[in-house]
């Protein structure tokens, strides 16, 4: 005769024990989809992992393995670019939080990496309060926060740092 018997404590939970408000409605790994306006594409995302919560509070998205992000020009030529090891969207807010080695190139070619990125689609800007290092064509840019309209082509650095060429006159 056998007997078995499981002490409450001991019990692993299951994810029907956190309700439905905590579980995605939506798991897809391995994204690859394209965004179209007016029938022009526009943008690809690439991720590992898409989760999209919508019983949460806020409803949010989340890419836990890292997002890849491009936008295209009528001729479908890539202009701008952003890659971060995480990225978490607050659909309520319409705010983006990209974490992890966050790296941006912008349409003027200009690369912007930073450990940490938040963008608001509804105030159009762009702004991190941390380490941010920019490379353009004629000198590097390095600071503390930064503050940018949503092409990251109009900045501020916050606390800057760095080396720039002057000219002689």
């Amino acid at each position: 005769m056998a007997v078995c018997s499981c002490h409450h404590e001991d019990a692993v939970p299951t994810s029907y024990d956190t309700g439905r408000e905590q579980m995605p409605v939506l798991c897809t790994d391995s994204v690859s989809t394209l965004i179209s306006d007016s029938g022009i594409t526009r943008y690809r995302i690439e991720a590992p992992e898409w989760l999209v919560y919508d019983k949460t509070e806020p409803p949010c998205q989340e890419f836990p393995k890292g997002i890849y992000l491009e936008q295209f020009d009528e001729n479908l030529s890539v202009q701008a670019s952003l890659r971060a090891d995480y990225a978490y969207y607050n659909e309520a807010e319409q705010v983006w939080t990209l974490r992890g080695n966050v790296h941006s190139l912008n349409r003027k070619g200009e690369q912007f990496d930073t450990p940490e990125l938040i963008w608001s689609q509804t105030e159009h800007r762009v702004w991190s309060d941390s380490a941010i290092h920019i490379t353009r064509e004629t000198c590097v840019i390095e600071g503390i926060g930064f503050e940018s309209n949503e092409e990251m082509s109009k900045y501020t650095i916050l606390h800057p740092t760095g080396v720039f060429p002057i000219k002689d006159e």
